[in-house]
C-alpha cells in the first residue's frame, strides 16, 4: 500500500518525547496511563500522499456540494440529527441565499484507514478538526532517524493563509473551550503562527464574543476581532444564550469554521445522499456502506455504531475492539434512540509494523486544497482518546528504490 510504520530508536525516544512535549506543543503526553506520543513514524510513498490528497480535494468539493442543497433544504436537517435551534438559526440568520462560503476559511480532515483492499475512509470532521502542531512540528523533529523522509505541506500555513487573504481587521479571537490544557494548546500553537505573521490574537470563549452588526468584539478588552478560529464544537455553541451563539451562523467576519460545517459534521450525511440528487462518487467509493442502526441485525459483528456527533472515537462500537458490556450497551442506544446513531459497514483495519499497530491517516484541506497530513495509532482497530500522535513523512526520492513500504 506504500505506507508502513517504522519504529523511532528505542534509545532516542525519550529525548524526542520530551522535545514534542516542549516543541510541538504536547501538554497532555499521556491519556490516563498510557503514552499518547508514538513510538513510531507513519512512512508514506510519494504516490500514496499524490492520492490521499486528490481524493480528499475531491471529496471536498462534493462536500461543498451537499452543504449547498442542505441549505437549500432544511428540513433534511432532521435527518442528521440537529436541534431545532441550529436549524432555525440557519434559516433566520443566514438561509440559502445568505451563507458566502468565499467569505470564511474552511478547514476539515478526512481519516482513512489502511485495509488489505485499500484505503479505507471511516468520515470527515467537518466542523473543529485539530492536530495542527503534530502534523507540522512532529516530522521535524522525527525525520532526522528516516533518511529520505520528510514532512508534506504546513496546515497552520495554510490557515494563516487563508485568513490573511479575507480579513479586514489583523486580529483574530482564538475561540476554544478554556477550561481544557488540550484545547488551548491547539490554540497556542495557532496563535503562534499567526503573530509570526503579523496577524495579531486573543484568547476567548465563545460566550466572550460580542456582535454588533457587521462587526464583532472580544468582551475581554472590547477591542473588535476580524475573524475568529474556533475550536470550540458548534452544536455546543446552543448550550450558550442566543445572544451569544446566534451570530456565529450571520457573521460577517471570517470563521474558521462557519457553522454550516455541522450540516457535513454529521456521521448520519449518506442517509440523505439519494434525497440531494447528487452524484459524489467520490464519497460513494471510498466511504464504507452507511444505514439507518434499525435496518442491520441484532448482535451483527459486521456493522459498526457511530453517534452522530460523536469525536475523539467515543462512543463507537466495534466488536473486539470495545468490551462486550460496552458493546452491548451501545447496540442498545442506537436502538433505542436510532435518529441520534447511524450504523456503518465495518471495513478491516490492516495492522502496519512489526508491532502490528492501527493506523489512521487524516489529510487536512483548507478552502477545498490538500493542506497536510495528521497520523494517530493503536494497537487496536479502535482510533480513539488512547491512540497516540504518530509523525507522518513522506518520501522525497522520485523513486521509492529498496524503501520497504
Amino acid at each position: 500500500m506504500d505506507v508502513t510504520i517504522a519504529p523511532i530508536p528505542p534509545e532516542k525516544y525519550e529525548d524526542y518525547r520530551c522535545e514534542v512535549i516542549f516543541k510541538a506543543y504536547k501538554w497532555d503526553p499521556q491519556c490516563g496511563d498510557r503514552d499518547t506520543v508514538s513510538r513510531h513514524a507513519c512512512l508514506l510513498s510519494q504516490e500514496a500522499a499524490r492520492k490521499l490528497e486528490e481524493w480528499s480535494e475531491a471529496l471536498t468539493a462534493e462536500l461543498f456540494l451537499m452543504e449547498r442543497k442542505l441549505l437549500d433544504d432544511l428540513p433534511l436537517g432532521k435527518e442528521l440529527w440537529l436541534e431545532k435551534k441550529i436549524l432555525k438559526a440557519f434559516r433566520r440568520s443566514q438561509g440559502p441565499a445568505g451563507y458566502n462560503p468565499q467569505k470564511h476559511v474552511r478547514l476539515m480532515r478526512y481519516d482513512f484507514h489502511p485495509t488489505a483492499d485499500g484505503w479505507a475512509l471511516s468520515e470527515v470532521n467537518s466542523d473543529v478538526p485539530c492536530g495542527f502542531a503534530e502534523s507540522v512540528i512532529l516530522p521535524e523533529i522525527v525525520k532526522k532517524f528516516f533518511n529520505g523522509y520528510a514532512g508534506h505541506r504546513n496546515i497552520a500555513q495554510s490557515i494563516c493563509d487563508s485568513f490573511k487573504s479575507k480579513l479586514k481587521v489583523d486580529r483574530v479571537a482564538f475561540v476554544h473551550a478554556t477550561s481544557y490544557s488540550e484545547d488551548r494548546q491547539v490554540m497556542q500553537y495557532l496563535s503562534d503562527c499567526f503573530a509570526q505573521r503579523g496577524i495579531g490574537g486573543i484568547f476567548a470563549a465563545p460566550d466572550h464574543i460580542r456582535w454588533d452588526g457587521s462587526r464583532a468584539y472580544c468582551l475581554l478588552d472590547n477591542r473588535e476581532i476580524g475573524g475568529i478560529m474556533r475550536s470550540y464544537p458548534a452544536e455546543w455553541l446552543t448550550m450558550l444564550h442566543k445572544k451569544y451563539w446566534e451570530g456565529y451562523y450571520s457573521a460577517d467576519i471570517p470563521l474558521c469554521n462557519h457553522p454550516v460545517a455541522l450540516l457535513t459534521q454529521s456521521k448520519r450525511l449518506p442517509l440523505v445522499w439519494d434525497k440531494l440528487g447528487l452524484e459524489l462518487p467520490t464519497w460513494r467509493k471510498l466511504l464504507p456502506e452507511t444505514r439507518d442502526p434499525r435496518k442491520i441485525p441484532v448482535g451483527s459483528d459486521e456493522w459498526i455504531y457511530k453517534i452522530a456527533m460523536g469525536r475523539v472515537g467515543g462512543g463507537i462500537a466495534i466488536k473486539g475492539a470495545v468490551k462486550d458490556k460496552e458493546f452491548k450497551e451501545i447496540n442498545k442506544a442506537a436502538r433505542r434512540n436510532p435518529k441520534e446513531w447511524v450504523a456503518q459497514r465495518l471495513f478491516k483495519s490492516l495492522p502496519l509494523g512489526e508491532d502490528n499497530l492501527h493506523l489512521c491517516l487524516g489529510v487536512f484541506t483548507v478552502d477545498g486544497k490538500a493542506a497536510g497530513f495528521y497520523g494517530r495509532a493503536g494497537s487496536y482497530n479502535l482510533i480513539d482518546a488512547y491512540a497516540a500522535d504518530i509523525p507522518v513523512l513522506v518520501n522525497t526520492e522520485e523513486r521509492m528504490g529498496n524503501k520497504n513500504v
